[in-house]
């Protein structure tokens, strides 16, 4: 158990959000224009893959964050 505050934590969650947040951008800003005349139901799959893909990195960068090693 770590005994001392480390600085990976908060440049991790800083990091974190400001990755989250140019991630929601671009899918808003590249893919929402071209699936907007889809259907709703077509879009559904589209954006639950998107909504699950960026926890694919998590793991290792949250593994990172506490130990300062990438696995």
């Amino acid at each position: 158990m770590r005994e001392q505050p480390t600085w990976r934590i908060p440049v991790g969650v800083i990091a974190l959000l400001a990755a989250l947040t140019l991630y929601g951008l671009a899918i808003a800003v590249y893919v929402a224009p071209l699936m907007e005349q889809w259907h709703t139901l077509l879009q559904l799959p589209v954006y639950v893959l998107l909504g699950v893909v960026w926890l694919l990195p998590l793991r290792r960068f949250l593994i990172w964050m506490e130990t300062g090693r990438w696995g």
